[in-house]
């Protein structure tokens, strides 16, 4: 695993042992971020369910000013630290040792605004509902923010009806999903 693009563009990227996190392949991240290159530039960006930090320091190479990291595995979390470190991105970026959930309510209190939020949550869980349905009423998204799922080929997104958010995008791969949600 490694950067694909920007200012820390080949560095390696270590992932936590186990099977708590999938990291995303090099190919899945390149077709994520060539969809999201055009919002990166001095953005802040939320990784959410962060686990090797990968995707958020992908972003930070890539031009964003500012990404927070919210990932409660502790071995994930310095596995975010020890590539953050690596990659000399660690100036602008901020973890948080927290669940997604209470991540939501600190950056709240903090007053955080994010251009981009990405989550990859353990899949089938419904923890993308809980997330989406706390990001509805917080005021750390703009109108336009764009939030991106990564989640299984299973998930469904049926109930974003009943919700201020759409679906305007889907990206499939073989096993999983990138889908792309906005502001109705």
């Amino acid at each position: 695993m490694r950067v694909i693009a920007g200012k820390a563009r080949r560095l390696q990227l270590k992932a936590p042992e186990g099977f708590d996190t999938r990291p995303t392949t090099d190919k899945t991240k390149e077709t994520l971020f060539n969809i999201l290159n055009p919002y990166l530039a001095d953005c802040d960006f939320l990784d959410l369910f962060a686990g090797s930090g990968a995707i958020g320091i992908e972003a930070l190479s890539r031009g964003a000013k500012y990404t927070a990291f919210v990932e409660d595995n502790k071995q994930a979390r310095e596995c975010i630290k020890s590539n953050l470190n690596t990659t000399k991105l660690a100036e602008n970026a901020e973890i948080l040792s927290l669940n997604a959930l209470e991540g939501i309510r600190a950056l709240e209190i903090k007053g955080k605004v994010f251009d981009v939020v990405f989550m990859d949550p353990p899949y089938n869980k419904l923890l993308e509902k809980e997330v989406l349905l706390a990001l509805q009423n917080s005021n750390i998204i703009y109108c336009d923010t764009i939030i991106v799922v990564e989640a299984s080929l299973a998930t469904d997104f049926d109930y974003l009806e009943d919700t201020k958010f759409r679906i305007y995008r889907k990206k499939e791969y073989k096993t999983n999903q990138h889908v792309f949600i906005e502001i109705k």
